[in-house]
């Protein structure tokens, strides 16, 4: 199937009452904001950034020999970056995908594979033990092909993924379309244990709560401008006051970073995301998808999609918009052309749905690099780490580049930071225009292969050098 690339009248129906803010972030339960930093104090470990990456960090630094003075400082609130906002997946990739982690560290890959599930099945753990109420279900994932093309592609990636020891499962179309009614449908690879769902917003809340439960110190509204090293401890600066700590976790992600080496590797790009208003029986029902599983395609330009506890589909991806110069800020939070390509795309695989309507639209920026997983690094002396460039795949995985993180400030040698994939780094994004151009040919580029089936010169050059734009 051929994606439209022309808004229909019934897309623009179905977002006519559309409230443009984040669903998950759109509850009475989210908690009230924290205290701002006032003042000048000190802590063992500090933490920039409350998401997933920073609240695992600090969840997780009580386990080791950082100190027991733990401080997260967020620039908004626990949520409002990409840790609220994104489709709630939890995935046991720590490398974009099977096939990403195949193609770059195939020595690797056993090792990746096992500490990915192991990071799975831990998260799945502290959930429960914690209580967190955050609708998480061990659901799994199908991946779906929508041209013929990509038959084959799902055939020989389930081939790797059972030679590796995957429990993958190849769907062909009868048996897919049986499953989830779409037309569009040519076969499925079914991953029934390395995907979890859960609500993305509840669970960074809930982090935030056992954290401060462990007592870690959290302010809100505090946006660290810059660090200076003095030799045996870092400072922090904030608008209203400063930290001096004996070590620091950078975990700003998509952010501006305060780390230069993460400013040349990392380029903000945008995704957006519908949901449906609540799905009624009958209409539950011309759908199928009993078993409720999180979805995707396998296009280069790929939608995700997944069912929410209360009844609704949260439809997203597609689109993966850079503004030049890294733009990064709210007005590019809504973008009307990709909220209409995205119903469009909606109602072609689910034609039986015409005439239901989305609730909420959003977007936000998520850190591509150009190998599309999380790197890392030490500055400072060796006092300041970071990882940075998940794109996307970011809320199973953040977990494991906490640990990663931990291990570098401790100096500890372990089997995490052996990996290849910890000790190097992508390739940095070339200087504007440069970059401008080369992610704008790279975008057109995918958007011919995913129509013609192969790659052109172009990304056949970017596959050989390691490189590529993704989201």
């Amino acid at each position: 199937m051929r994606f439209a690339t022309t808004p229909t009248r019934e897309a623009e129906a179905s977002l006519r009452d559309v409230q443009r803010r984040v669903y998950w972030l759109d509850s009475p339960d989210r908690p009230a904001p924290r205290s701002y930093l006032s003042g000048d104090t000190t802590a063992d470990l500090v933490i920039v950034g409350g998401g997933f990456t920073g609240l695992w960090s600090a969840l997780l630094a009580h386990d080791g020999d950082l100190g027991t003075d733990v401080m997260v400082l967020e620039s908004g609130r626990i949520g409002d970056g990409g840790s609220g906002r994104n489709g709630g997946f939890v995935s046991a990739s720590l490398t974009h995908g099977f096939g990403n982690g195949l193609s770059r560290w195939p020595d690797d890959m056993p090792t990746l594979l096992e500490l990915g599930m192991r990071n799975l099945d831990d998260i799945e753990r502290f959930v429960a033990l914690n209580t967190i109420e955050c609708e998480f279900r061990r659901a799994g994932e199908i991946a779906v092909a929508v041209a013929e093309h990509q038959v084959e592609e799902l055939r020989d990636a389930i081939h790797d993924q059972n030679l590796l020891g995957v429990d993958a499962e190849f769907l062909d179309r009868d048996a897919i379309t049986s499953m989830i009614h779409s037309d569009s449908y040519r076969a499925g690879l079914l991953d029934r244990r390395g995907v979890a769902l859960a609500d993305p917003a509840r669970l960074v809340w809930g982090m935030a709560r056992v954290a401060e439960v462990q007592g870690v110190r959290i302010h809100e509204n505090t946006q660290v401008i810059d660090f200076e090293d003095h030799g045996d401890t870092v400072s922090l600066r904030t608008p209203q006051g400063r930290v001096r700590a004996r070590r620091v976790i950078v975990a700003t992600n998509a952010f501006p970073s305060l780390i230069p080496a993460v400013r040349h590797r990392v380029v903000p790009v945008y995704d957006y995301v519908l949901i449906t208003e609540p799905l009624t029986d009958v209409q539950w029902n011309s759908v199928g998808w009993a078993e409720r599983q999180g979805l995707s395609d396998v296009g280069n330009q790929f939608h995700y999609y997944r069912p929410t506890a209360d009844g609704r589909i949260l439809w997203g991806g597609y689109d993966a918009v850079y503004h030049p110069g890294n733009g990064f800020g709210p007005q590019f939070e809504n973008d009307e052309d990709s909220y209409r390509r995205l119903a469009t795309h909606f109602l072609q695989t689910f034609p039986q749905l015409e005439g239901v309507r989305f609730s909420h639209a959003w977007g936000g920026a998520i850190d591509t690099c150009s190998r599309f997983t999380a790197f890392w690094g030490t500055e400072a002396g060796g006092k300041v780490a970071y990882a940075a460039g998940f794109t996307g795949l970011g809320v199973g995985s953040s977990r494991f580049a906490a640990h990663v993180m931990l291990d570098l400030l401790s100096g500890r040698v372990t089997q995490r930071t052996r990996l290849e994939m910890v000790q190097t780094k992508p390739v940095p994004f070339p200087p504007e225009p440069l970059r401008s151009l080369g992610i704008k040919w790279t975008t057109l580029s995918l958007q011919k292969a995913d129509v013609r089936g192969h790659r052109n010169l172009w990304l056949r050059i970017l596959d050989r050098l390691g490189m590529g734009f993704d989201s």
